[in-house]
């Protein structure tokens, strides 16, 4: 049985999308971050740098959002959730699928916690980081706005579904709460995020984790 190990509303939720994507069964473990819990020396030794998610599938325990969603795909061929291997879509499957965890999920952690990047205290400082990481995330959902209008389909790679799909839908919603400029208000960003919103699987990931509106 594939464990989850999640806490609502972090990165968790597109490995937490993607099984729901699939169907197949799994169990929900609840981290509670709030208190503490991802760093207790039971989920660290599943995930030493005490973040979420971790995934376990049988013996194999696995974190780093990508690779978990790398995993899900390469053992459920069937959904069809990545393109074949050694295609030109599978090449672009890969590098926006690293863009994604690699430089907009980045500039979304500096943006929340920009408290790390300066010295204790230093509030204005945490301000100045703050504000220019919003400005940095601005060009990169303008970037995922064009590709969504390039690829002219209802989902983030054209007509096929993918996983990039429940990691564009994850990041984009931690903008929700931007004081301007929200990944929503976007032209093709924000009908995109309503298909995705509209997902049998998105309403149950959303109620599992208790969330509630704004969800986008």
């Amino acid at each position: 049985m594939i464990q989850l190990h999640y806490y609502p509303s972090t990165a968790s939720m597109i490995a937490h999308l993607l099984l729901e994507e699939l169907g197949v069964p799994f169990e929900r473990v609840l981290v509670d971050r709030a208190s503490g819990e991802h760093k207790s020396p039971a989920f660290l030794r599943l995930n030493p740098n005490g973040l979420l998610p971790a995934l376990t599938d049988g013996e194999l325990v696995l974190y780093e959002t990508a690779a978990i969603c790398m995993h899900l795909c390469d053992t459920h061929p069937q959904a069809g959730l990545a393109p074949p291997v050694g295609t030109a879509q599978r090449a672009q499957f890969y590098k926006w699928l690293v863009w994604l965890t690699n430089t907009l999920q980045s500039s979304l952690i500096v943006y929340f916690y920009p408290e790390r990047w300066v010295d204790d205290g230093n509030v204005a400082g945490a301000a100045e980081v703050k504000a220019q990481a919003q400005k940095k995330i601005g060009g990169l959902l303008d970037l995922l706005d064009d590709e969504v209008q390039h690829n002219a389909g209802p989902w983030f790679m054209g007509k096929q579904f993918s996983a990039l799909d429940p990691y564009v839908f994850t990041l984009c919603r931690w903008t929700r709460n931007f004081d301007s400029n929200p990944a929503r208000d976007r032209a093709h960003l924000g009908p995109y995020l309503l298909r995705m919103l509209e997902r049998e699987a998105t309403q149950r990931v959303l109620a599992n984790e208790q969330l509630s509106a704004p969800y986008i």
